[in-house]
């Protein structure tokens, strides 16, 4: 049996983390699989991993970002120095115990996520093994960054990415590098599509200024002139909470929009078997797999075409709003609440195309990337 290394950052909450998660699962029966994580930052994995993946961590903690600033916040600064020092430490020893992780590993393939790791696989892993990088982020035209992207996957011999359109992007670029298109997945799908149409909708994501939800409570707001009980299911955590809670209270949305905080896959379940329409207001996705995750539910979505992610699996295009124009997403979102038999078809379609995205369709996608040589 073939054997692969997977080098992650941690196991913790996140899309990486996630995306990890299903690759071993649509793996781990028909090769070895080793994870190498840098931090342990939770007792157990945050998603689920069969006891045939093996997980080594590096270290046994993570860095105390957060807890440091808020000691220097209250001027508790010998807490704080405590923190930092021991992050300075901890950091120094990342780039070490990493470096010689690498060093050892004797697999037939290595995985990576992040561009850290790529520059370490690349200088520092043997002769013979397949390298596979894999992107996550999208480059927004960002310059200085799609140049370390590049820099950091010398010596590579694949390259994933998560878009038909990072890939087109990134090949013209690359040479002596294959890049190729593997989309993230979708670990299940619903029996059958949904067929509530109410005026209840739903959003998905880290609380976080990237995801643009202040933005998505602006639309709440104007949707309500002529919607009275239009209500966002807005699920997720993050350090915008408390802020995005006071702009909800200041334009007295409370009981338009509910902030439910992190929900368990169970939980999400639930809630969203009674909404009728996803509402994506990002400023970037690479791919999007929260929508993915709408349309199996059978759920037409909505986004802001600045989330290019979106672009690839939002096939009705009038439901890319550009511009980030806030009026004409709840223009958008009020034609469609208005027109039961276009939610439906909408729906419909969203459901049969996200179909793609299962594990076992996308499983085919690697192992025959895994078996080409």
């Amino acid at each position: 049996m073939k054997t692969i290394t997977i080098l992650a950052l941690h196991l913790g909450y996140g899309g990486i983390e996630k995306y990890l998660a299903s690759l071993c699962k649509m793996l781990d029966k028909d090769y070895k699989i080793k994870i190498i994580s840098t931090y342990k930052t939770t007792e157990y994995p945050a998603f689920n991993f069969s006891d045939r993946v093996e997980i080594e961590y590096l270290i046994n903690d993570k860095p105390r970002k957060e807890e440091m600033s808020e000691a220097f916040r209250f001027f508790q600064i010998k807490k704080g120095f405590n923190y930092l020092f021991r992050n300075i430490k901890m950091l120094k020893n990342k780039t070490k115990l990493n470096i010689e992780a690498i060093q050892k590993i004797d697999s037939d393939y290595i995985i990576t996520t992040r561009d850290f790791h790529n520059k370490l696989v690349g200088k520092y892993a043997k002769e013979g093994i397949i390298k596979i990088a894999s992107e996550h982020n999208h480059h927004n035209n960002n310059k200085k960054y799609i140049n370390k992207v590049i820099n950091s996957i010398k010596g590579f011999d694949y390259f994933i990415l998560v878009s038909e359109n990072l890939k087109k992007f990134y090949e013209e670029k690359i040479n002596n590098v294959k890049c190729v298109w593997i989309p993230n997945v979708l670990d299940e799908i619903n029996d059958k599509p949904l067929k509530n149409i109410n005026h209840n909708l739903i959003s998905i994501g880290r609380l976080s200024s990237e995801k643009g939800f202040d933005e998505l409570i602006d639309v709440i707001g104007i949707l309500r002139r002529d919607i009275k009980d239009i209500h966002l299911d807005l699920i997720g955590g993050g350090k915008l909470h408390k802020a995005l809670q006071s702009k909800i209270n200041n334009l007295n949305l409370n009981n338009n929009i509910t902030m439910h905080g992190f929900k368990s896959k169970e939980a999400i379940d639930e809630i969203i078997r009674n909404d009728s329409l996803y509402v994506m207001t990002s400023h970037t996705e690479s791919f999007g797999l929260v929508l993915v995750e709408a349309m199996s539910y059978g759920l037409p979505c909505i986004a802001f075409d600045s989330a290019e992610g979106a672009k690839d699996l939002i096939k009705q295009k009038e439901l890319l709003i550009t511009n980030r124009n806030k009026e004409e997403m709840a223009n958008k979102i009020k034609e469609l609440l208005d027109n039961k038999k276009e939610m439906l078809k909408i729906g419909e379609e969203n459901y049969q195309n996200c179909q793609r995205y299962l594990l076992k369709n996308v499983k085919k996608d690697w192992i025959k990337l895994l078996e080409e040589r």
